[in-house]
C-alpha cells in the first residue's frame, strides 16, 4: 500500500499556521509535518516551551484559538496536531542535523537516518 501523500495544500496550510502562531506570539520552537508509518498518517508537530511551562492542554487551547481565526476551509484541525516540548526526542534528533533558525523554511527531509533512527518522511518549517 502506498503511503498517504503530503500535498501542496497541506504544506501551504502548515506555513500559514506557523505564521499565524508567530503573529499570536505563540512560542514556536519547531514546527513540521511528520509521517507516522505505523498509522499511515501525517501529524503536524509543534514544539513549544509552553508545553514545559504550562502543560500541553494550555498549548492546545492557544492553538485552537489561532485555528479559529484562520479563514475556512483550513486543512489542519486540532486532531492533526501534536504539541511537544522542545526537549522531545524527535526534535532533539532533528536538531542534530538541521537548524533553520527562527524564520520559516521549507525543507523536505525524507529517507534519512540520524543516530540509527530512520526518518521516513517529514517537511520542516522550523527546527531550532
Amino acid at each position: 500500500m502506498d503511503k498517504t501523500a503530503l500535498v501542496e495544500t497541506d504544506i501551504e496550510d502548515g506555513k500559514k499556521l506557523v505564521e499565524a502562531l508567530d503573529k499570536a506570539n505563540f512560542p514556536v520552537h519547531s514546527a513540521l509535518w511528520f509521517y507516522l508509518s505505523e498509522s499511515d498518517e501525517w501529524r503536524f508537530i509543534v514544539a513549544s516551551s509552553l508545553v514545559d511551562e504550562n502543560g500541553p492542554k494550555d498549548a492546545y487551547t492557544q492553538i485552537q484559538r489561532v485555528l479559529a481565526k484562520l479563514s475556512k476551509p483550513f486543512g489542519i484541525s486540532l486532531k492533526n496536531i501534536s504539541v511537544v516540548s522542545p526537549n522531545d526526542d524527535l526534535i532533539q534528533l532533528l536538531r542534530i542535523t538541521i537548524s533553520t533558525g527562527p524564520g520559516i523554511s521549507g525543507i523536505r527531509f525524507a529517507r534519512n537516518t540520524i543516530n540509527n533512527i530512520f526518518i521516513e518522511d517529514s517537511y520542516l518549517y522550523r527546527v531550532q
